[in-house]
């Protein structure tokens, strides 16, 4: 009953493999490869438009690497104040885009706030050349509360990008339960909304390094070939990155594995929220839950073999997370422990 986080989950058989398969006989490196380019256009069909496709094996290289695109150093990056590329990717961002600033705004359930964002970008520009230019907007979806953006939500960012002549970036790190649980296809959630470029992560849904930055505005990735290889995430057999990527795509593996993850979340959720004593602070929308537990019921589950994390986010508050491989039975031990607390 490891509910800790979704890195902590092994790759999916479908990918094992097919980089078994992909290690058959001589490719060519740096990804001209006939894998790669297969990937890439899986990619693009995905999305059902014409975008540039970069593999990369890092979620923290995919978000620094395309930040550094979209934002100059003089620049500064709006977010949640609880986003992974503020709290979670040491100075990536800052180091990738030769110091650009984190700006974090705050926000129910992991969204920052759209007035409060205006608010900081009109004083920025009021002060000028004395401030850091304002230059991109970064959502995460599944937000770090395990919320999700709906198109329209996505929208209202691209209104006030296009207010300020800004980027919108989406860290997609767990993109495959945001289309899932937002019922909506993988465009409607990104350029149909307005995002010029997503960091698509497929590690945490079964993939072993199985990342890419997807630039749906070709402007911003000239040159991004360079960036990419100067930050030493080309690979000279690409051909295994891009067999990951093969293998989740086809007959839409990556939707089955978060679909699954999912409803394994709702139905822990569902424990949770029937006990007097513990409190969901947010909807469950994908797969991840921040139970408000008090101490006594928290060293009981884990006595109970409960494996999670405390969360710092308010008191109390702790991170379940579920995955492609949590098992029925795993959920069904958790919520027995969990109704038999008091």
């Amino acid at each position: 009953m490891n509910f800790i986080s979704d890195n902590q989950a092994g790759a999916h058989p479908a990918v094992l493999a097919a980089i078994s398969d992909a290690a058959i006989g001589l490719a060519e490196g740096y990804g001209e490869d006939a894998l790669t380019a297969a990937a890439e256009s899986a990619v693009r069909d995905v999305f059902g438009t014409d975008c540039a496709v970069f593999f990369v094996t890092t979620g923290t290289a995919a978000n620094a690497l395309a930040l550094s695109a979209l934002c100059p150093p003089w620049g500064a990056i709006y977010c949640h104040e609880g986003a992974h590329i503020q709290n979670d990717e040491n100075t990536a961002v800052e180091l990738f885009t030769g110091g650009a600033r984190m700006v974090g705004i705050a926000g129910d359930g992991g969204k920052p706030d759209v007035a409060l964002m205006r608010s900081h970008m009109e004083i920025a520009t009021v002060h000028g050349v004395h401030n850091a230019k304002p230059g991109a907007i970064s959502l995460s979806n599944v937000s770090e509360s395990g919320t999700v953006y709906c198109p329209e939500e996505v929208a209202a960012y691209r209104q006030l990008a296009d207010e300020f002549r800004l980027n919108l970036h989406m860290d997609g790190a767990r993109f495959a339960n945001a289309v899932v649980a937002s019922g909506v296809c993988p465009a409607d959630l990104t350029w149909r909304a307005g995002v010029d470029c997503l960091s698509f992560g497929l590690t945490k849904n079964g993939g072993i390094a199985t990342e890419a930055v997807v630039m749906f505005n070709h402007a911003l990735a000239q040159d991004f070939a360079y960036r990419r290889k100067r930050a030493g995430h080309l690979w000279s057999k690409q051909r295994f990155l891009a067999a990951q990527w093969l293998a989740l795509l086809e007959n839409d593996l990556w939707l089955d594995n978060a679909r699954h993850a999912n409803s394994m979340a709702a139905e822990l959720a569902v424990g949770f929220t029937a006990h007097d004593a513990i409190q969901l602070p947010w909807p469950t929308d994908a797969n991840e839950i921040f139970p408000v537990i008090p101490e006594a019921l928290r060293e009981q589950l884990r006595a109970a073999g409960l494996v999670f994390y405390d969360w710092p986010q308010a008191p109390d508050m702790t991170r379940f997370v579920t995955h492609f491989g949590t098992a029925p039975a795993e959920i069904a031990h958790a919520l027995q422990a969990i109704a038999a607390t008091q």
